[in-house]
């Protein structure tokens, strides 16, 4: 079941491959991602070394509506709503997403989804279309509409 998606990402990209990874969040993060208040527009993959990272995941301020745990929020330090968050893969997927970047290749999120109660992030690794190919695609899709 998909929580989020990115819905320009089929207009803007041609996608080639998939990947699966986990996402290290707090417990706010998961709440306010379980309850679709974060977006992933524009998101994108970058690796660090040995390490990826999501960049430009905006993910609102999980609220409780109890007055004691309000109260709680003021005093506490707030959150980031756009840090980067680390993604969880294997050594092997992070240095086959390094070479695909050299390549030319470009690393956009896709979709959060829950599986089996843990929060994933699907990787599409794809290549920024040209105007042509954008309107062939709007093309298309309103044919079929049509008909």
């Amino acid at each position: 079941m998909s929580l989020i998606q990115n819905k320009k990402l089929y207009l803007n990209y041609t996608i080639s491959e998939y990947f699966e990874a986990g996402i290290k969040l707090t417990g706010n993060e998961v709440k306010a991602v379980r309850n679709s208040n974060a977006q992933i527009d524009g998101a994108k993959i970058i690796i660090r070394g040995a390490e990826a990272f999501i960049v430009g995941m905006n993910i609102s301020i999980y609220q409780n509506h109890d007055n004691n745990n309000i109260k709680k929020m003021k005093n506490e330090k707030k959150p980031e709503l756009d840090r980067n968050r680390k993604l969880l893969l294997k050594k092997n997927e992070i240095l086959k997403l390094a070479i695909l970047t050299e390549k030319g290749f470009n690393l956009q999120a896709e979709k959060v989804f829950d599986k089996h109660g843990l929060l994933k992030l699907q990787i599409a690794v794809c290549k920024k279309k040209n105007k042509a190919d954008k309107r062939e695609v709007i093309k298309k899709r309103d044919l079929k509409r049509d008909l």
